[in-house]
């Protein structure tokens, strides 16, 4: 099974690696479980946050006596010095290691955020004296904006990127992924299923490892899962026949109006709404539990999508002609549903 270096980490690990944000909604039992399997399967690569709740702590747990050497990577949501300090800390601890090999500036939202991420004594700046210190070996950056990658690319100072990338998403191929690999960036693709949009393990893991150099993530919460997608990797064979290709071009006519893609051309929304963020909202709880859902970060921009006045700014934005303000609609009327169920005051 093909190995690559992951840019200039000089990290050499298996193309098909695991992503830990489902592993949060099973029991920590059936959580070690799945990824002690990923591990004897042959997994090297291990990717978390200290965003997905019980995730890094289950994944140290699974670790404990592992024979093989396995790449972690973490991230921090977190934009301030002191903030990062504590991230880190606490991501080492649920780890249970000494050193992470890969620490990453977490969804850098647009290019305001990525000013933060750079700024003095900033996000960056603590990351590169950690690594100084020993407590991680290299640093990556993570955003669903192709734009902020992009310049986090031309400016050089991330080892790693991670992008959103499968055949509802594909622009990141077209550019962003090319100019990666040549400046010597390991590139890391998120969302192979788009969230779980995307049913066919065949469909959408050979679509990403069709693309050359990049480590694919697909996170799950059970061995038999694992397994599905794990044969797909095993088998080698990434050419898409003729009628898989059919089967995608039907996935994308199903989705072209309403899969949003993450690109926040939308933005600035009048009413402050995160508009990818609400349109994505039954993903995220589908990947990360109901739980999720109660952030007060998400809580605020709930409350701002109620507000939205369907002033249409953000229809002559989108280029993908998406129904923005009755998509946001519909997916406010998913969430009141799930807390009210039918029959219930």
């Amino acid at each position: 099974m093909e190995t690559i270096v992951l840019g200039r980490t000089g990290l050499r690990v298996h193309r098909f690696g695991f992503g830990g944000i489902p592993i949060q909604t099973v029991s920590e039992e059936r959580a070690v479980e799945t990824v002690r399997h990923a591990i004897s399967r042959g997994v090297d690569f291990i990717d978390t946050s200290r965003a997905y709740t019980t995730s890094e702590r289950r994944i140290g747990l699974a670790l404990k006596g592992a024979r093989q050497k396995v790449v972690l990577a973490s991230k921090t949501p977190d934009r301030t010095w002191d903030g990062v300090r504590r991230d880190l800390a606490k991501s080492l601890s649920e780890l249970d290691v000494s050193t992470i090999d890969l620490y990453q500036c977490h969804f850098v939202r647009d290019a305001d955020d990525y000013a933060r991420v750079k700024a003095e004594k900033g996000p960056l700046d603590c990351l590169r004296l950690a690594r100084q210190e020993g407590r991680i070996a290299h640093v990556g950056i993570t955003s669903h904006s192709l734009d902020v990658l992009d310049r986090a690319v031309e400016d050089g100072l991330f080892d790693t990127i991670m992008v959103c990338f499968s055949f509802l998403e594909p622009k990141a191929a077209e550019s962003l992924i090319p100019k990666a690999l040549d400046r010597n960036i390991g590139v890391i693709a998120m969302k192979s299923f788009s969230g779980g949009v995307i049913e066919d393990a065949d469909l959408a893991l050979k679509f990403v490892l069709s693309q050359p150099g990049v480590v694919v993530i697909p996170g799950v919460e059970s061995p038999e899962l694992f397994d599905e997608n794990w044969r797909v990797y095993a088998a080698g064979d990434y050419r898409l026949s003729p009628k898989e290709k059919e089967a995608i071009e039907a996935v994308r006519r199903r989705w072209d109006k309403a899969f949003c893609r993450r690109c926040d051309y939308c933005q600035p929304c009048t009413e402050g709404i995160p508009i990818s963020v609400i349109l994505h909202l039954q993903s995220i709880a589908r990947r990360m539990g109901e739980a999720s859902l109660e952030k007060e970060w998400l809580i605020q921009g709930i409350e701002a999508a109620r507000s939205c006045s369907q002033c249409g700014e953000c229809l002559d934005r989108c280029p993908y002609e998406l129904p923005i303000p009755d998509l946001i609609r519909e997916t406010l009327d998913w969430l009141d549903a799930r807390r009210c169920p039918q029959g219930q005051p």
